[in-house]
């Protein structure tokens, strides 16, 4: 299946895939202010600006409203550094908001930035900020890239203090993942730091200029791996203490004490979970610190995935329940459920009756039960009169309640439905490129009008293993949860949308489809979708997958072809 396009990035894709279009993102007054250097990780802290590595370039003149290739209007100059400029701006085409790094083509490193964004484009992971498009014409070199209004920077959460304990598990799991998948093609960043981690509104973990910061500021390794992994270190450090783990001051934060050496967060700060700190020192151990606890160094994204997956899981906190209103107490619970069995012989007292009943059989039953329990006691028989005012309470409807009834008690009465709540969720790419990662949280934020949307397939209605044998979403539900069944709504009707729910380990695209499990599929030509597991499992990651979809006219935010769209979608247990 090839999917059809109208804002082509300027890569070749052995796929025949090129990237559609995106709902469109309006950009708030809050959005700008969050990503204001989202075009860059610029340290102007540590920089100065000026002229490039030779002294003889300078950045075009531009200005807000110029417009480049027709289509994408600059808004906003974000960074001026370095014989480059960047700059928030808007492509009218797609009518969404995107960044953009431009430099004059006879700079000295425009031709490295031009392959450092091709290369990064063709990777086409999610949990990285997306290259859209890599053009050099009229004598000027710009790169086009995704551009998240929902997002807030690492150096923007750490003002207000260090991240939680189970947000910067999250943050040094899913950057490692990202950083060792990137490594596996060959793929540095080289300038990973607080200004290059985004955290979504979703709470996904998204990183900025993979290998095109770097080109464009001429920085290299002999080491990249090393170095990636110390910048992780580093970022785990910063969550846990907020502080940076070297002398100097950097990124609103404050450096360690001078003539100190390296010393562990969980001596920096009281409170500070030792696993994590323990990793962030074996993280940083590449920079000359001692591994504690005779652990050895990670020096690759690789083993610092390895590491973390041999650690005990930090689980999310527990959420806040109010507690339940005491039960009204019952005639059942007033009487003699619970008392002890009396001695033999003994004079019993009179039971104190139930609360009269207000029916006229009410009324009858009460003077029988008066007078069957004067029987009783006149007979010495304290079982017997027990077991009569159980019959009685049961006789009345009106008087049974919870307590009472027996159907709760019984250990075979199978535990009602129960929505299950959605922790957070990003796309899973098989083969090829995203097709809207920015907009998986709208799939459920119970909003009917918001959709996540595939591209749009010029073949169909089944997609092509070859190029593209399915799209999808991998949900977290937060911890292990049984699922029986899910009801998604579709933005497009028609013949043969065929979607599969799967159980997986993780969120992460590295798992493939066969290693999963298949709790249920379904064919539907309607607007919703209800896919029932054939047996209901425990799982915490479900992997909703799209294999076929129908043929729909092209609208806003795509040209006619095979696609589908996604909203309001719910996960029973």
């Amino acid at each position: 299946m090839a999917e059809r396009s109208t804002a082509a990035v300027d890569v070749a894709d052995n796929s025949g895939e090129q990237p559609l279009t995106a709902q469109a993102d309006q950009s708030t007054a809050d959005g700008v202010a969050k990503n204001r250097e989202q075009d860059t990780d610029s340290d102007e802290a540590q920089e100065s600006s000026g002229t490039d590595g030779a002294g003889k370039t300078s950045p075009p003149e531009l200005h807000s409203g110029h417009k480049l290739a027709r289509r994408y209007r600059l808004e906003e100059c974000v960074t001026r550094l370095d014989g480059f400029s960047s700059w928030r701006a808007v492509d009218e085409m797609l009518r969404r908001a995107v960044g953009v790094h431009i430099l004059p083509a006879e700079h000295t490193r425009a031709r490295s930035v031009l392959a450092a964004a091709r290369s990064s484009a063709l990777l086409g992971d999610p949990r990285f900020v997306q290259v859209l498009d890599a053009v050099e014409e009229n004598d000027v070199v710009y790169v086009v890239h995704e551009w998240l209004p929902d997002a807030t920077e690492l150096t923007t959460l750490l003002a207000t203090g260090p991240l939680e304990v189970y947000d910067a598990y999250q943050m040094v799991s899913q950057v490692s993942a990202a950083m060792a998948a990137a490594h596996r093609e060959g793929l540095a960043h080289l300038r990973l730091n607080p200004n290059a981690v985004l955290r979504t509104s979703t709470g996904q973990w998204r990183i900025r200029g993979l290998a095109v910061n770097a080109a464009l500021r001429g920085v290299s390794s002999d080491t990249p791996q090393r170095t990636d992994t110390e910048s992780i270190g580093a970022l785990l450090y910063a969550a846990l203490t907020q502080r940076w783990p070297y002398e100097n001051d950097a990124y609103g934060m404050s450096g360690l004490p001078k003539d100190i050496g390296l010393i562990p967060p969980d001596q920096v700060r009281a409170g500070v979970h030792r696993g994590l700190s323990e990793l962030a020192m074996r993280a940083l151990a590449n920079d000359g610190a001692t591994a504690s606890r005779h652990e050895a160094p990670c020096t690759t994204p690789e083993e610092l995935v390895k590491a973390i997956g041999e650690m005990p899981r930090i689980r999310p906190p527990e959420p806040a329940f109010t507690t339940p209103p005491d039960y009204q107490r019952t005639t059942y619970q007033q009487g003699t459920y619970g008392r002890p069995a009396p001695r033999p012989g003994a004079t019993q007292p009179v039971p104190v009756p139930p609360p009269p009943l207000q029916s006229r059989t009410g009324k009858a039953l009460k003077w029988a039960v008066s007078a069957l329990l004067i029987a009783a006691l006149g007979l010495g028989s304290w079982q017997l009169a027990d077991a009569l005012m159980e019959q009685g309470g049961k006789a009345e409807d009106t008087n049974k309640t919870q307590t009472t009834d027996e159907d709760d008690k019984s250990d075979n009465k199978p535990a009602p439905p129960k929505p299950l709540a959605v922790q957070g969720a990003q796309e899973y790419i098989a083969k090829g490129q995203a097709q809207a990662p920015g907009d998986v949280a709208k799939t459920y934020d119970g909003d009917s009008s918001t959709y996540w949307r595939t591209n749009s397939f010029v073949e169909g209605p089944d997609m092509n293993p070859a190029f593209k044998p399915g799209v999808g979403i991998v949900y977290d539900l937060g911890s292990e949860q049984t699922v029986a069944s899910s009801t998604i709504g579709l933005r497009y009707a028609g013949a043969h949308t065929t979607v599969t729910l799967y159980a997986t380990d993780s969120m992460s695209s590295s798992t493939p489809i066969d290693a999963m499990q298949k709790l249920g599929t379904v064919k539907t030509n309607e607007n919703e979708a209800t896919v029932k597991a054939d047996k209901p499992a425990k799982t915490r990651y479900v992997l909703v997958w799209i294999t076929a979809m129908p043929y729909a006219p092209g609208d806003t935010f795509s040209n006619a072809g095979y696609k589908q769209g996604i909203t309001d979608l719910k996960f029973i247990g």
